[in-house]
């Protein structure tokens, strides 16, 4: 018996990743895969049977990884985010949760047929959204203006708030009048709102004395503060069910805001410890499901799933979003951004095992509905989002501007002559005489220190595509490389030539991944860089002429390549890889040898 828990678990883990893995090679929303793959695992192979697996453990494995889940999602919440689009975003989790509520509810009355009291339970189970799949989105388009932050808000805090809901609108169908469903639910919006606050208020100041004091050992930290958590959610909901969600995510923003400790290697062990159990809890709770249920979906749950896409979702938006300054291209992008996730797929489970359990037999179609509504949903505005979002304008589809670390002499100097061929050059440092003289000579600049925490929310990065880390320093051009892959990608990362790194040796090739590409060519440091480009006030540009190769021009000119200016406006850079070549028209910048 042990040993089929213990491979029924190794099983759940490996196609959990190997779904995650599948989704990054194509570039397409995990969660899709994951479903898939749970399905096939589940109801149609029974390779997997995670209520035989788990037994007991299942819901409650189910609600702490929720609870983990909303309180990582709390630290991604900046409070300063709020002065351009706290109304909106009130508006979204309160009047918009609300409409949305009663139209899925209404549209579940009449096309699921549902009776009154279950309609209600799904349309507050579904105004959630789902910011695990909302913030790899974001995270790939990079929208301009307010609509990232907006929908980034709005999916995090519709979370504890539909539970809450939900798990109101639960224990009033198991209660026995009106009178008393109605005691249930002010009694219980009270109790959530004081635990919540009194609670998350207590432990993350907790959290803060014993970090600021080096009461707790560094080797600690990431699971002293998962220990926590996990006691906050507990202690939450022991006073009132599910409030713990609630509690955890506002324990995420209170620490996310403040500015006595570092809490960034914490956030980095919970994004970690999150992408883990998003792959398992989706594989679990898709492969629950039955080859009946799947089998269940019929043209009126089409039709549902086409109401809460085409007509729920734009008129909450819409009535939400009433006098404010949003343009019509803000509320469309926002109006085409609300796919459900994990919390909806764990309160549909725990839901439908209960009801069912109490006597309610309809209760048990909940959990088809609502994964048919995920994957609809994930597959809608995954597909289309990226799309619309460079249709409105609102995101660019290849963004050729740069962030440089480092506002050094030449590296000012490189920056005006990108910017001078019309591309977008934001420089960062620490220096505030490098920052003063950037600015002076017209470059768009700011005093940051690359590796603090939020040094990314104070730029706006709209057409920016790439980083390259030039300071002075080997060590911060790599960790700065390391900190942004997550945004732009591995293949548009670069640093300089570190000084220590022999050319062409094993180092190289085997901390591959611990670096970014590398700038220019071997041996091109900053020292090195520094030393040819003294006395010099600018560097060298070349027209590439029919048929000329690099080759051709590196020995006519006596240049070391840098860039290629593309004819088509795009920005080619030259790497140790040694695989750019220009073509006619391109212009070439590059430094006398």
């Amino acid at each position: 018996m042990q040993d089929h828990i213990i491979l029924g678990l190794s099983f759940i883990i490996a196609i959990g990743v190997l779904a995650q893995w599948v989704a990054m090679q194509l570039k397409l929303p995990s969660i899709l895969f994951l479903l898939v793959f749970g399905c096939v695992a589940g109801p149609i192979t029974s390779m997997i049977k995670p209520d035989l697996i788990l037994g007991d453990l299942l819901f409650p494995i189910v609600s702490l990884s929720v609870a983990i889940i909303l309180f990582e999602g709390g630290t991604d919440l900046k409070l300063n985010e709020l002065k351009e689009i706290g109304k909106v975003v009130l508006n979204m989790i309160t009047v918009g949760v609300l409409v949305t509520w009663v139209l899925i509810s209404a549209a579940a009355y009449i096309f699921l047929q549902f009776n009154l009291s279950i309609s209600i339970l799904l349309g507050a189970m579904l105004v959630v959204t789902g910011p695990t799949v909302i913030g790899p989105l974001l995270r790939h388009m990079r929208p301009s203006g307010k609509v990232g932050n907006i929908v980034k808000w709005e999916g995090i805090m519709n979370d504890p708030i539909g539970v809450i809901i939900a798990v109101l609108v639960f224990e009033s169908i198991l209660s026995h009048s009106i009178q008393e469903a109605g005691i249930v639910v002010f009694g219980g919006i009270i109790k959530t709102l004081f635990m919540g606050i009194v609670i998350s208020v207590g432990f993350s100041g907790l959290l803060i004395f014993l970090l600021k004091r080096y009461l707790i050992p560094d080797a600690l930290h990431q699971v002293f503060t998962l220990m926590l958590v996990i006691v906050a959610f507990v202690m939450s909901n022991i006073v009132q069910p599910e409030s713990g969600l609630l509690t955890v995510t506002l324990m995420g923003i209170i620490l996310a805001n403040q500015n006595i400790v570092s809490i960034k290697h914490i956030v980095e062990f919970k994004e970690n410890l999150r992408t883990l159990i998003i792959c398992t809890l989706f594989i679990i709770l898709s492969a629950r499901l039955k080859m009946s249920e799947l089998t269940s979906i019929d043209l009126n749950s089409l039709i549902f799933v086409g109401v809460l896409i085409l007509v729920v979702r734009p008129v909450s938006v819409w009535i939400a979003t009433m006098k404010t300054d949003l343009r019509w291209q803000d509320k469309l992008f926002v109006a085409w951004m609300a796919p459900r996730g994990i919390v909806a797929a764990a309160m549909a489970s725990i839901f439908a095992f209960e009801l069912s359990h109490a006597g309610h037999p309809e209760a048990a179609r909940l959990v088809p509905i609502t994964f048919l509504v995920i994957i609809a949903t994930v597959v809608v505005y995954g597909i289309t989002a990226t799309p619309l979002a460079h249709f409105l304008k609102l995101a660019k589809a290849n963004p050729q501007g740069t962030i440089m670390v480092g506002a050094h002499r030449w590296a000012r100097l490189l920056a005006k002559v990108l910017q001078d061929h019309g591309l977008r050059v934001v420089l960062l440092d620490s220096n505030g005489y490098n920052i003063s003289k950037a600015k002076q000579e017209g470059l768009e600049a700011y005093h940051q220190n690359v590796l603090t925490e939020g040094v990314l929310n104070q730029i706006n990065l709209e057409d920016v595509g790439r980083i390259f880390a030039m300071t002075p320093n080997d060590e911060a051009n790599t960790l700065a490389a390391l900190r942004f892959q997550g945004t732009f990608g591995r293949a548009n990362i670069y640093q300089l030539y570190p000084e220590h790194l022999e050319e062409g040796g094993a180092e190289k090739s085997s901390q591959q991944h611990l670096h970014g590409r590398f700038l220019f060519s071997q041996n091109m440091g900053y020292e090195e860089l520094t030393k040819k480009l003294t006395g010099l006030n600018s560097f060298e540009k070349f027209s590439v002429g029919e048929g000329a190769s690099l080759k051709d021009l590196i020995r006519q000119h006596n240049v070391i390549p840098l860039f290629l200016i593309r004819q088509e406006g795009s920005l080619g850079v030259f790497t140790d890889e040694g695989n750019l070549q220009p073509e006619e028209g391109d212009v070439l910048i590059a430094l006398r040898n």
